[in-house]
């Protein structure tokens, strides 16, 4: 495949590859040097575009599909073109005034990350992803413990971003009500604010020292609060919305190529590992097909972009879709939607 960094091409040929491109986003269909000569502002006779269009072949630009007399972009023509010649197209006000009112209108995290998501698959038909933040980092407000039966306590943990955890675990033994208050006062007292992470640390390394030599509520709370964060996880990693949107897409006929590409919504770690590509670059990111180094996604283009909570990035957000997409339209979609994302987020964290 050719480098299209290294490739100079001149100016006509750019104006040549711009205006084919655009036409097949638009048409879906190979296009010939007869309908390029018709598109206005190309100026350009018929015989000179279809010798135009054979240097841009010739450079892996473009190329035939079959025996059709018309021309597609290829992997690299569509990464030139977005490197040298896209113009991104603001978001019309009207898309965000209805983004802004649906992402103040969910109440807490988990309600703003499947907005965001379902909102990028409306506007843009295609299937919207979103990573859910870690909780490493998320600080504890309040636990309680509440006993439902003789070896069995209910845990319910309350963290500083809105989220309530409940989680029934199995007791070595029978825990009185009052045994159980006392330890979640302890348990509140001594970890109250602090970060899941740091909690889960300390609480390893109280698991692995002398019980003895510790009170009888701190005991309690430990063994208890232990078994909460033991095999503890972040739920869900990545949120996905509208893939159906994409069994209307001709791009996708192909049966195995739909397949595949639910295979992998459907277990959603090759989607985690590719947002988090994307968390580590920042700004907005454009996979198109085998860039994205994913067997499922050759056909596809992912484009993706991070979101801050307090000036912090914690997650990424983004598109999946043909390659054949009006990237000028989406880009700025998944930028603004980001954007808009995190500072709902960061309003709500403020406001809990």
């Amino acid at each position: 495949m050719p480098d299209e960094n290294s490739i100079d091409i001149s100016e006509r040929a750019e104006t040549v590859l711009r205006g084919l491109i655009s036409r097949y986003i638009e048409d879906g269909t190979p296009v010939g040097s007869r309908t390029l000569s018709k598109e206005p502002g190309l100026a350009l006779s018929p015989a000179t575009i279809r010798n135009v269009m054979a240097d841009l072949e010739e450079c892996g630009l473009i190329e035939a599909p079959h025996t059709s007399a018309g021309r597609v972009p290829t992997q690299a023509g569509y990464r030139l073109f977005i490197n040298k010649m896209l113009r991104v197209e603001p978001v019309k006000k009207r898309s965000i005034d209805l983004l802004e009112h649906r992402l103040s209108s969910s109440v807490d995290e988990k309600a703003l990350l499947t907005s965001a998501s379902e909102m990028l698959s409306q506007m843009t038909s295609f299937a919207g992803i979103v990573s859910v933040p870690s909780k490493k980092h998320v600080h504890i407000r309040q636990i309680e413990f509440l006993k439902i039966s003789q070896q069995r306590v209910i845990a319910i943990l309350i963290t500083d971003d809105g989220q309530v955890q409940n989680k029934l675990l199995n007791t070595h033994r029978e825990y009185g009500d009052s045994e159980l208050v006392e330890a979640a006062n302890f348990f509140n007292a001594e970890y109250a604010a602090k970060t899941l992470e740091g909690v889960k640390a300390d609480l390893l390394k109280h698991l692995q020292s002398d019980h003895q030599s510790m009170h009888r509520e701190m005991r309690t709370a430990i063994k208890i609060a232990g078994s909460l964060f033991d095999d503890d996880n972040d739920g869900e990693a990545v949120l996905v919305s509208g893939e159906n949107n994409l069994l209307s897409i001709p791009d996708f006929a192909e049966l195995e190529k739909l397949k595949q590409l639910f295979d992998t919504f459907k277990t959603k770690q090759v989607l985690f590992d590719l947002l988090q590509k994307s968390l580590a670059t920042g700004g907005v990111n454009i996979f198109i097909g085998e860039e994205s180094g994913y067997k499922p996604f050759r056909e596809c283009s992912v484009i993706s972009a991070p979101y801050e909570i307090d000036s912090e990035r914690v997650g990424v957000l983004g598109i999946i879709g043909p390659t054949r997409m009006n990237y000028d339209e989406v880009v700025s979609t998944v930028d603004i939607t980001a954007k808009l994302l995190g500072s709902a987020l960061t309003a709500n964290s403020q406001n809990l």
